[in-house]
């Protein structure tokens, strides 16, 4: 399951990146990428390379919001309760640092000194 989620989200990354270039191609009078070439027939997309680029966006913006949905349910929370429920029930037997309690001071043992033996064997 952990390699479909780094498979897909690869795939997400991709169609971001692809989708921004896609636009960013795209001339603002509609004409894109045929306006680069002259617009004629001779062009390397033909007279309809507009209608190509246009299709090319729609496409990966397409794939861009299905793979977001895909990882939207994958990473999704658990069925069980929300994220804010279950920090309440984790933190439901702590209290505040500013409200806790003070604790009574550790009481110390006095650690008996050593014994001093003689040098003589």
């Amino acid at each position: 399951m952990d390699i479909l989620l780094y498979v897909l989200l690869g795939f997400f990354i991709l169609m971001a990146v692809l989708l921004v270039l896609m636009v960013l191609i795209q001339d603002e009078q509609g004409d894109g990428l045929a306006g680069m070439f002259g617009g004629g027939s001779a062009s390397t997309f033909g007279s309809r390379a507009g209608n190509v680029l246009t299709r090319t966006t729609s496409i990966l913006g397409a794939l861009f919001l299905i793979s977001a949905f895909f990882l939207a349910f994958l990473f999704k929370t658990p069925t069980t309760g929300d994220v804010a429920a279950a920090a309440r029930q984790a933190g439901a037997g702590k209290t505040e640092w500013w409200n806790a309690q003070p604790s009574a001071p550790a009481v110390e043992t006095p650690v008996p000194a050593p014994a001093e033996t003689t040098g003589t064997k």
